[in-house]
């Protein structure tokens, strides 16, 4: 606190001695290191107040920015959500308008069902079934026969 060197507190205890007189001044010595130890800690106290108000307002601008930090990257986190969906959802859609052109191409006059169970219903009954190509009879011949066993030529 204060720059007092052994040589001026000799010239002041000296001083003390000569004007307080020997039988008051262990007392008077004690009363003022109370007062100055009381300094000393409401200094102290003063100071680690001071320390700790700058200490809140500080975490209370560092709370601040990690608020706002938190808010972009979750504006950001959306955005990028967003692009995702958009990007999965319009080849999805595109898929979705075909199939709604074909199925009205095939069956201009059936509405679209919405039921999952009629969905697949409708399409086995708009789809026809595959026929089996047609195979032209063999004719028969004498060949055919002649070789029969012997057994059933005479039969």
């Amino acid at each position: 606190m204060f720059d007092v060197s052994f040589s001026e507190l000799m010239l002041i205890g000296v001083i003390a001695l000569i004007v307080i007189g020997p039988e008051r001044l262990p007392k008077v010595a004690r009363t003022v290191g109370h007062l100055l130890g009381r300094a000393q800690r409401y200094v102290s106290e003063v100071k680690s107040d001071i320390q700790r108000e700058i200490d809140l307002k500080e975490i209370g601008d560092i709370k601040n920015q990690m608020q706002d930090a938190a808010r972009s990257v979750e504006t950001s986190m959306q955005s990028s959500v967003s692009d995702l969906k958009a990007a999965v959802n319009e080849p999805t859609d595109s898929l979705r308008q075909a199939l709604d052109e074909a199925r009205t191409a095939v069956t201009p006059t059936a509405a679209p069902s919405t039921a999952p169970g009629d969905a697949a219903a409708d399409d086995t009954a708009r789809i026809p079934a595959p026929q089996a190509p047609e195979v032209p009879a063999a004719p028969v011949t004498d060949q055919a026969a002649e070789t029969a066993p012997s057994s059933e030529k005479q039969a």
